[in-house]
């Protein structure tokens, strides 16, 4: 059985549309984590929840961001999103849960970071309604239940010398999770030396390819991080 196969057997089981569209998705994250439209995906970082959406934002949808008041207009167009096709909300205070349904409803992806914890019942319902109106709630925290999940490993900044220089570039190694295929990492910029996001190539002659990272060296990561 194949992997897509297996999606279309989990989805008749929880009855979610079978043939749910995929999410454009930044070449950075290609192959590594696809989103589908109607899906929940959760991050730990506000560099990873910007990439999410800077694929569907380059392919014309207009999205939201719901809680996140340290997520600036500059940092969303570094990293590739189209901020006239943004929608920020940056302190709904007790209204977060209203304004995040009522985005769902009419954007192609949400980012919402939760002030609180959330009932597994009200993420269920808030689930059904991602599924009718196709749209991708991507959680920067916690959430009950996650279709997958984008972690930051580890991360080193270059640029700063003896006390002096600037943040130039940061090299980092995401891992990626869902329900339904064993997690897969990799090396990324984010941003490299010229603001770009993008996987880290290899060096002259072993392709151009991202390096994949192996079980061992990412427990090591881990441990460092």
């Amino acid at each position: 059985m194949d992997l897509d196969e297996l999606r279309r057997r989990v989805a008749r089981l929880e009855g979610r549309p079978v043939d749910t569209a995929t999410v454009p998705v930044h070449p950075a994250l290609a192959g590594l984590l696809t989103p589908r439209a109607g899906g929940v995906y959760g991050v730990d970082a506000a560099s990873l929840a910007l990439t999410l959406v800077s694929g569907p934002s380059a392919a014309g949808s207009w999205c939201g961001v719901v809680g996140c008041p340290d997520l600036g207009l500059a940092a969303a167009r570094e990293a590739g999103i189209d901020t006239d096709r943004l929608v920020a909300v940056p302190d709904p205070a007790e209204l977060w849960w209203e304004v995040v349904a009522a985005l769902v409803d009419t954007l192609a992806m949400v980012v919402v970071r939760p002030p609180a914890r959330v009932p597994q019942r009200d993420a269920a319902r808030l689930a059904a309604r991602l599924r009718t109106r196709q749209c991708v709630l991507v959680v920067w925290g916690e959430w009950p239940r996650c279709d997958g999940r984008l972690s930051l490993v580890s991360s080193q900044w270059s640029g700063v010398g003896h006390g002096h220089g600037h943040l130039r570039s940061r090299r980092a190694v995401i891992e990626a999770r869902t329900d339904v295929t064993v997690s897969r990492s990799r090396e990324v910029w984010l941003p490299g030396d010229l603001g770009q996001l993008g996987p880290v190539e290899q060096p002259s002659g072993g392709g151009a390819g991202p390096r994949a990272v192996d079980g061992t060296e990412l427990q090591l990561l881990r441990g460092a991080s």
